[in-house]
């Protein structure tokens, strides 16, 4: 199955306003313990690689917009560990957390992710960031334990959580873009 950019049709609002936005596209094929995510942005991937490596940044695109996030731990090296912990109005939290396994600047971060909620079900993900000029092509590539994990995930509402991630990225490049300085 592939699925682009998923819009809810319980948000028509949200729906609206995802139409003049890049789309996320998915590849989640039956009997794979596997995702590619893919998405495209307007900025260079010197920036799109600073918004993913930046805690500040993290903090402000990482997850839907219904919750906020602190980043608790971001040690973006080869054996460093990362954590973000995500909050609801009510207060409840939703934290996860990897370690970086390999980092190359701006091209590729590999890292595990741990949902603490479900513990025990680590995937692995690389990220690359792919130069088009001066936009950037997104991969992400999530290779799970299991087919149920990777079924789990999907049912959990990931792609939405995911699209929300990514149209909010793509908010704080084009901010970023607009204070960067003329070359």
């Amino acid at each position: 199955m592939t699925a682009k950019g998923a819009i809810s049709k319980s948000h028509p609002a949200r729906a609206r306003a995802q139409t003049a936005m890049a789309k996320t596209e998915y590849v989640i094929e039956p009997g794979k313990q596997e995702i590619t995510i893919t998405r495209s942005f307007d900025a260079p991937r010197e920036l799109v690689f600073k918004a993913f490596t930046d805690p500040k940044l993290v903090a402000q695109w990482f997850g839907p917009r219904q919750y906020s996030t602190t980043v608790d731990k971001m040690d973006v090296r080869p054996g460093g560990l990362w954590r973000f912990v995500q909050r609801d109005e009510n207060g409840n939290e939703f934290a996860f957390h990897g370690v970086h396994h390999d980092v190359v600047a701006p091209e590729r971060i590999v890292a595990t992710f741990e949902f603490e909620g479900v513990p025990g079900h680590v995937l692995l993900q690389t990220v690359t960031f792919e130069p088009l000029g001066e936009k950037t092509t997104l991969v992400e590539h999530l290779v799970y334990q299991s087919v149920a994990d990777r079924d789990g995930m999907v049912a959990s509402g990931m792609q939405e959580g995911s699209d929300e991630s990514m149209d909010r990225l793509a908010e704080i490049l084009a901010e970023l873009l607009k204070v960067r300085p003329a070359r």
